[in-house]
């Protein structure tokens, strides 16, 4: 019997967290009772519209992929709230929650660990259609056809298996069975960090444009800035599991108001070799989240800290109009 799909509100944004927290325990030894603590996403909130890409960047380590797994429920979150079309799905069981995950799917970043080398590319992409139930055999075989032709593979492929495809095309496969359910929102883990350059563009041109014909939102997650700045609408910087400043994305690139986001832009290569400027170059390392600094987890490596920084964790609030930032300087 095919599961029916949740109510849509178009006046509600597609996803919002609130003050999302996932913590992991880790015991120390064996003989030592100690447990600590990774803090790896401290108490995040965003909002994702209709037809709207969020970019979330940071460093390696500073909880993006846990945020998208938890935002998934692909891992329990330790606390907060996860709206989908205004419906908490953090309380739902596995049986509740199922009618969501139509409208929430994913773009993980590895094509390949991403696949089953032991299914066909089509029983891949079908597979969506067949653990929800959607149509009958002959209209989910149509779906697949159709969904190859989109995200730009021959109908001639389909039986091909994961091996037979280069990095490229296996995640347009990806992006094809997270297309078979029809959702509201894609979460896109570092969709193309693993494949070239000249694959990177086109993977990304072509998710542009699925999302104006079908109004999709993205939850984009990346490191690289320009390919953020190319498809986001908003971009939400992450450092060691918070949110420390969120934007429009001009906003953002012409007036980065963290220090963070400061030195994140002056570490993006210049195309022009003549074009000389200052860098910012950030002192020591990323802090582990098992034991993250007071007040500012970013104070040991800013360049502008003060006493402050040291005993007051910043607020994220907004400076500008729809600009927050989270830091003592503003």
């Amino acid at each position: 019997m095919q599961t029916p799909a949740p109510t849509v509100d178009g006046s509600k944004p597609v996803l919002e967290v609130v003050n999302l927290v996932k913590e992991f325990s880790l015991q120390r030894s064996l003989l030592v009772r100690r447990r600590d603590r990774v803090h790896a996403v401290d108490g995040v909130s965003f909002k994702v519209e209709v037809g709207e890409t969020l970019g979330l960047v940071g460093e390696s380590g500073c909880g993006k992929s846990t945020l998208a797994r938890a935002v998934m429920r692909l891992i329990e979150p330790t606390s907060g709230q996860i709206y989908i079309d205004g419906t908490d799905i953090v309380p739902l069981s596995k049986r509740q929650l199922r009618p969501y995950r139509r409208q929430l799917q994913i773009v993980f970043q590895d094509p390949f660990a991403s696949l089953n080398p032991r299914l066909s590319a089509a029983e891949i992409v079908a597979e969506p259609l067949d653990v929800h139930d959607i149509g009958s055999a002959e209209e989910r075989m149509e779906r697949v056809v159709e969904l190859f032709q989109r995200v730009g593979l021959r109908a001639s492929q389909m039986k091909n298996f994961p091996h037979q495809f280069s990095g490229g095309q296996r995640q347009r496969i990806g992006i094809a069975r997270a297309l078979a359910s029809n959702p509201r929102l894609i979460v896109a883990d570092e969709p193309v960090s693993a494949l070239d350059v000249s694959i990177q563009a086109q993977v990304v041109n072509l998710l542009m444009d699925i999302q104006q014909e079908r109004k999709l939102s993205y939850l984009f997650i990346a490191h690289d800035l320009a390919v953020v700045a190319h498809i986001s609408h908003k971009i939400a910087v992450m450092y060691l599991g918070r949110i420390v400043e969120f934007a429009e994305r001009r906003a953002l690139f012409t007036q980065p108001l963290h220090p963070y986001t400061e030195a994140l832009l002056a570490a993006v290569p210049v195309p022009n070799p003549a074009l000389k400027r200052e860098r910012e170059v950030l002192g020591g390392e990323l802090p582990s989240p098992i034991n993250p600094p007071s007040g500012c987890h970013f104070r040991d490596r800013c360049p502008h800290a003060f006493d402050r920084c040291q005993s007051e964790s910043p607020a994220l609030r907004e400076i500008g109009s729809g600009h927050l930032v989270a830091c003592h300087l503003h």
